[in-house]
């Protein structure tokens, strides 16, 4: 009996014979020839479009933010790496909710995920017991792992929508459980990705000034989904080409 299953219970749901059909996109523009210190036409078009997004959904949005990566420039993960990293998380935040240390070390052995971990996940899972302080703040991972098991096209949905409410955990917990290959089904669009990691550096920022001025979040947005997301976003597109641990979510 696999480990999630033991943890959840239940039955394993077999895997889908064929993929999910392609999504439409949020956004889709053409790409012009770049100049030196221009913008490609995706940028300026995914900008305006994220800020009008938030406006309407009364988010505060600061315009003099600039414009992210665009499709031009940006290499996803593969499909392989962000497999191993979405089972990485779900391992780490099941650790976080509290699962004791022999089922963790089973986990371990059982799904090889040991050279899958960052240095700070292998010091956790080492950790025992792990602090209350730690345990928090990897239980939030759920959220980090979401965003892949979305972007690796096991939740449907076109997009990720705004970060207001946390992930339906059974169902991700469930899919990692009964899914021997989790990059089966490839990865969504670089158009895909650079859509929602706009919205969420934009999000992220509302949600910073809000703290900053000791105000509730704007739009309903939630900070741990936020900036837990942002991160995951950032690591999938490369941003500083930085590895998990030292991904920044500037804003």
């Amino acid at each position: 009996m696999s480990w999630f299953r033991k943890l959840l219970g239940g039955t394993p749901t077999p895997a889908p014979a064929e993929p999910p059909k392609r999504l439409q996109p949020l956004l889709s523009v053409q790409l012009p020839p770049s100049e030196p210190g221009q913008l490609y036409g995706d940028q300026v078009a995914r900008k305006q479009f994220m800020e009008a997004l938030l406006s309407n959904e009364g988010v505060r949005v600061n315009p003099h933010l600039p414009a992210i990566e665009s499709e031009a420039e940006v290499t996803l993960r593969t499909p392989e790496e962000v497999a191993g990293r979405l089972l990485a998380l779900a391992i780490v935040a099941v650790k976080g909710e509290g699962l004791d240390q022999e089922t963790v070390d089973a986990i371990a052995e059982e799904r090889g995920v040991l050279p899958l971990l960052s240095p700070k996940e292998h010091a956790f899972i080492a950790e025992n017991p792990p602090s209350e302080h730690d345990r928090l703040q990897f239980s939030w991972r759920y959220e980090a792992a979401w965003v892949l098991f979305w972007a690796l096209g096991w939740d449907e949905s076109p997009v990720l929508g705004l970060p207001r409410a946390i992930c339906d955990v059974p169902r991700l917990a469930g899919t990692v459980r009964d899914t021997p290959d989790l990059a089966a089904r490839g990865l969504r669009s670089a158009n895909d990705i650079l859509n929602e990691a706009d919205l969420i550096y934009r999000c992220h920022w509302a949600v910073r000034q809000a703290s900053i001025d000791g105000e509730v979040p704007s739009g309903g947005l939630e900070p741990g989904v936020t900036m837990e997301r942002h991160h995951a976003l950032n690591w999938l597109i490369r941003y500083n080409d930085a590895e998990w641990d030292e991904v920044s979510t500037d804003t």
